[in-house]
């Protein structure tokens, strides 16, 4: 495997031009090259779909994306991942403010380093690979700011690794975009970091779009300050391999968290979701949706979890896993879980999995629609939920018939 061959060679490790942070990770891979066998949450991974993420030669260069027009706002601030640009967007009421390189490491650095928890595997990867020209940092604060669109990607051919830091200031409030574009034959890895002061308010959605032969590592980590609004809509469709790691640390309780999630998986795809939501303090809330498409012979999974500690009494939190089955070949794992220590919570977790109404499906043929008509036409409904809750979205219509066809 090229890209762990790279890391794990000793005069890569003990390069002096390599940062504390890419050292400390270095170091860490060359003892676990992959993940371990035992881990619950790579468990049924495919292996040979993540082997061939890792043997493409990695590319430290950055390139421009082929962004689809349906996935563009005309009103949105649109930044891209590994131009190594230097801004300082400043209006009356409101800042958006690039941090150095330094402030980076910083943050890093007590993420991975100092942090008593284990670093994961996905993260250790990424850090390892991540140059100073695709990191990138900003801080946003005041008011009445312009809708964000941030893109992220891979080039054919090469592996590419990127990191993204959010800091949202107090009493802020953002719409923001992430597009994740996999070019064919690539592979992308994608660390993304966001930090929600005291009454701080993010609607956050992440449209991660591949290339049919594009391959995906995607984390996500998010703290959350008592007070603070985080609202995440995700899609991710069209990756040979996809991996989404998503982790919420309410780290004060009192923070609302809202997540709407879909992955959508045909052919021999296989996409995953992996989220973990840990109320750290009272009266947290929770209300996540998860939704997971299979068809041909891929397989689509859902791992989920919430774990509710003894200090965080009062707790109200919700998750359903709705998983719908095209064909008859295709596979679904969904394991929703909750970890309740705390005595006085309301906490409650579900799971379906389907197939098209047959009943609909026959009333709308009646009626004169194909079975082709009919089929789109409750797919379309079943998307519409996710679509409609991504911010920053001004052709959702396009982006839904995108899905579709």
């Amino acid at each position: 495997m090229k890209i762990i061959d790279y890391i794990t060679e000793e005069k890569i490790n003990l390069s002096t031009n390599l940062s504390k942070i890419q050292n400390f990770c270095a170091s860490k891979l060359r003892e676990t090259p992959l993940p371990k066998s035992q881990s619950e949450t790579w468990r049924i991974s495919n292996k040979q779909k993540l082997s061939s993420l890792l043997e493409y030669q990695y590319d430290l260069n950055s390139y421009q994306p082929n962004i689809p027009s349906y996935l563009t706002s005309k009103k949105a601030i649109k930044i891209n991942v590994g131009n190594a640009n230097q801004f300082n967007l400043k209006e009356n009421d409101w800042q958006i403010k690039e941090l150095n390189t330094k402030e980076i490491n910083f943050l890093i650095e007590e993420k991975i380093i100092n942090n008593n928890s284990e670093p994961t595997w996905t993260n250790l990867l990424n850090h390892s690979l991540v140059s100073e020209e695709n990191l990138l940092g900003i801080k946003i604060s005041g008011e009445n700011i312009p809708p964000l669109q941030i893109f992220c990607n891979s080039k054919i051919n090469h592996f590419n690794a990127k990191t993204l830091i959010l800091l949202i200031d107090e009493k802020t409030t953002v719409d923001l975009l992430q597009v994740n574009l996999g070019d064919k034959n690539s592979s992308l890895s994608l660390t993304t970091y966001v930090w929600l002061e005291k009454e701080a308010s993010l609607n956050h959605g992440v449209i991660s779009l591949g290339n049919g032969t594009s391959n995906l590592l995607n984390s996500l980590d998010v703290v959350q300050k008592i007070g603070s609004n985080y609202k995440l809509s995700t899609i991710q469709m069209q990756y040979d391999f996809a991996r989404f790691e998503v982790n919420i640390n309410q780290s004060e309780g009192g923070g609302h968290t809202t997540i709407r999630g879909m992955q959508v998986s045909n052919d021999n795809e296989q996409i995953g979701t992996y989220t973990k939501v840990v109320f750290n303090g009272p009266k947290g809330y929770l209300d996540q949706l998860n939704k997971s498409l299979a068809n041909d012979k891929s397989h689509s999974i859902f791992d989920g979890s919430i774990i509710v500690p003894k200090n965080a009494q009062k707790t109200d939190a919700a998750q359903l896993s709705r998983n719908l089955l095209l064909s008859n070949t295709a596979k679904i794992d969904t394991k929703p879980q909750l970890e309740i220590i705390a005595d006085d919570v309301k906490c409650k977790h579900g799971a379906t999995i389907t197939q098209l109404n047959e009943d609909e499906l026959f009333y709308m043929r009646s009626r004169g629609l194909t079975f082709a008509e009919a089929s789109k036409l409750q797919l379309k409904s079943y998307y519409k939920e996710i679509i409609d809750s991504i911010p920053v979205l001004e052709e959702g219509l396009e982006l839904l018939n995108h899905l579709i066809n």
